[in-house]
C-alpha cells in the first residue's frame, strides 16, 4: 500500500473500519492520517487521529483495550481503510465490544459469531467449572465420554436426515456442533485451525480478465 496514493479528505483525514478479524463483527469507525497510518503499521497496533483533540491517539493505550492489527486493506476508490484486528478488550468507551450496540432496524439477531461466542463459553467453562454445568461435567469426564456422545450425537443426525425432518435435524447438528467445539478445546484444536484446512482445500479462483 503506498500511502500517497490514498484519497484523504480536505483536513488530510481517512476513514477507518476496524472489524474483529475473528468473529467479522465491526467494532468502530474512527480516522486516520498519514502518521496515524504509519505507526499503525510499525506498530501493528491501532492508531487513529482524533478530530476534536487535534491529536493522534493509540486505542487502548489508557483503557488497555488495544487491538492487534492483523489486516488492513484499502477500498478499491482509495478512500477508506479497512482494519482487521485482534482486540484485547471491548472497543467502545461504555464498556460494550462493539461501539455499535445501538439497533436502528434488525430484521433478525444476527448470529454470525454464535460459534465463537460458544467457543468462548466452553473455553470459560474449562478454566472455571461451574457446578451443575453441562460443559464443566464433560471436562471432569474427559475425551473418553465427549467422544461417545459426538457418537450418538452423529447416529442422531442420521436419524434426523433420514427422516427428513428438518427442525430435527437442526437441532441435533447443533448438539453435534457443541460437543465437537468441546472435543476441539479439549485437544487444543482452534475453530480458526479448521477454518485455514478448509481455505487450503478450496480450488484456487482464476481472476478473468477483459481484453
Amino acid at each position: 500500500m503506498n500511502i500517497d496514493e490514498l484519497a484523504f479528505d480536505r483536513n488530510g483525514l481517512i476513514p477507518a473500519i476496524v472489524q474483529d478479524e475473528r468473529t467479522g463483527e465491526v467494532l468502530m469507525l474512527a480516522y486516520m492520517n498519514r502518521e496515524s497510518i504509519r505507526k499503525t503499521i510499525e506498530t501493528k497496533e491501532t492508531w487513529f487521529y482524533s478530530r476534536s483533540r487535534k491529536e493522534l491517539w493509540n486505542k487502548g493505550a489508557t483503557s488497555g483495550n488495544r487491538q492487534i492489527v492483523k489486516r488492513l486493506s484499502v477500498d478499491c476508490d482509495q478512500d477508506s481503510l479497512l482494519l482487521q484486528v485482534e482486540p484485547a478488550g471491548p472497543a467502545c468507551h461504555t464498556g460494550e465490544t462493539t461501539c455499535f450496540h445501538t439497533n436502528g432496524f434488525e430484521e433478525r439477531k444476527s448470529v454470525r459469531g454464535v460459534v465463537h461466542e460458544v467457543v468462548d463459553e466452553i473455553k470459560d467453562r474449562r478454566a472455571n467449572p461451574v457446578d451443575g454445568s453441562y460443559t464443566s461435567y464433560l471436562f471432569r469426564e474427559g475425551v473418553d465420554k465427549v467422544l461417545k456422545k459426538i457418537g450418538e450425537e452423529s447416529t442422531e443426525v442420521v436419524i434426523g436426515a433420514k427422516n427428513r425432518d428438518k427442525n430435527e435435524l437442526t437441532n441435533e447438528l447443533a448438539d453435534l456442533t457443541y460437543h465437537t467445539l468441546v472435543l476441539m478445546e479439549l485437544l487444543d484444536v482452534t475453530v480458526d485451525d479448521v477454518k485455514g484446512v478448509l481455505r487450503e482445500r478450496r480450488p484456487k479462483k482464476e481472476v478473468s480478465r477483459d481484453e
